[in-house]
């Protein structure tokens, strides 16, 4: 009953959008109301609550990427009118003619200054006919291709990990991987990353990580040219429930070790103090409890229990999950109060209550500094 009444709603609101464009002597603006409607019935309730507020100037055909309500949790910061601006075209943009764009085509958006990129992923196998390739925008995947087009607004659904665009988002002449459409072959190394990096991402999904695995996506171009990983993941349910997963989210890279898998066996053998290279330059982890304390006493990684080891492995990555984001500590101030007082002029040192000293454990950084 709701998807015939939705249906019925989207063909309604689809018969006044035309009916108002062909009294072009009467009527130049499509009503917020109107489209608020559309998105509505297409599952989109958020953006619809917000038509009014983005001041859209729907004088001419639009094309609009809507993401999906769950899709707007991953950014609880963001402004959803402006999104909405951001994610809004001039123009008819279709399916088929975003999948014929160069890779990296820019086009500004209803917000100023702000453009959005089309990129899509390669044909695994050309001789394949059906085969289709799939459109990002801005690296979030076109899910829902065409899910609304009257020929007067197009509406295509994507799912992902959103956020504000950059106010240099229309300038090419940046030094990034869309200045240069054409890298070199990738090597063996590089494929082998790249099929566990998919696996990976595809295996947190479906253990209820897929907030992580988006992240994951955001971050793909950076993470494919590791040699290896270890990652500090946490699950959905404590992303949205402990107020600070969105902070997770950003902050992806702090809970990454580049280049290194630190297995289950071995993370339990670090010693206390030890430090752990991220990929955050300058950023660092400390184990602030070591292993072996048993149910009572868990290993903790900047203060943060590990809940699960080895909760996903594969020949370069493993990931481990955690109760809560890892906070930024101080190396002076990971050492135990009760225990030691640290002074980083003292070749490593730290110095007990008792006065006698342990040295600090360093891992070697992976990025050779």
């Amino acid at each position: 009953m709701g998807a015939t009444r939705n249906v019925l709603l989207i063909f309604l609101a689809a018969a006044i959008l035309t009916s108002a464009a062909s009294a072009q002597t009467l009527v130049h603006t499509y009503p917020p109301s109107l489209f608020a409607t559309i998105l509505s019935a297409l599952g989109f309730r958020d953006l619809s609550n917000v038509t009014a507020n983005a001041n859209l100037s729907l004088t001419a055909p639009s094309t609009v990427f809507a993401p999906t309500d769950s899709s707007l949790l991953t950014c609880p910061s963001c402004s959803l009118p402006l999104l909405l601006q951001e994610h809004s075209l001039p123009g008819l943009y279709s399916f088929h003619f975003l999948r014929n764009l160069a890779f990296g085509t820019k086009i500004e958006t209803f917000a100023r200054n702000r453009c959005l990129t089309i990129t899509a992923s390669p044909i695994i196998n050309p001789s394949d006919a059906v085969s289709t390739p799939k459109i990002f925008v801005n690296g979030v995947e076109i899910t829902k291709p065409d899910l609304f087009n009257n020929g007067l607004v197009i509406v295509h659904g994507i799912q992902g990990f959103m956020s504000h665009l950059s106010p240099t988002s229309c300038t090419i002449e940046k030094m990034t991987t869309l200045a240069y459409p054409d890298p070199p072959p990738p090597t063996a190394e590089f494929l082998v990353m790249r099929s566990m990096l998919k696996e990976a991402m595809a295996e947190l999904r479906v253990r209820g990580f897929s907030l992580v695995a988006l992240a994951m996506r955001v971050k793909y171009p950076e993470l494919a040219d590791l040699k290896s990983m270890t990652l500090f993941a946490i699950d959905d349910g404590s992303i949205f429930a402990g107020g600070g997963g969105h902070a997770y989210v950003t902050d992806l890279m702090f809970h990454i070790v580049p280049n290194r898998i630190l297995k289950g066996s071995h993370l339990m053998s670090l010693p206390l103090d030890t430090v752990i290279p991220t990929m955050e330059r300058g950023q660092e982890l400390v184990v602030t409890t070591a292993g072996g304390g048993g149910p009572l006493s868990p290993m903790r990684i900047n203060y943060m229990k590990i809940k699960s080891l080895d909760l996903v492995s594969n020949k370069r990555i493993v990931v481990h999950a955690l109760s809560n984001p890892l906070p930024h500590v101080h190396r002076r101030t990971a050492v135990r109060e009760e225990e030691a007082t640290c002074d980083e002029h003292q070749s490593g040192l730290c110095e007990e209550s008792g006065g006698t000293k342990r040295p600090t454990v360093q891992i070697e950084d992976p990025f050779g500094l």
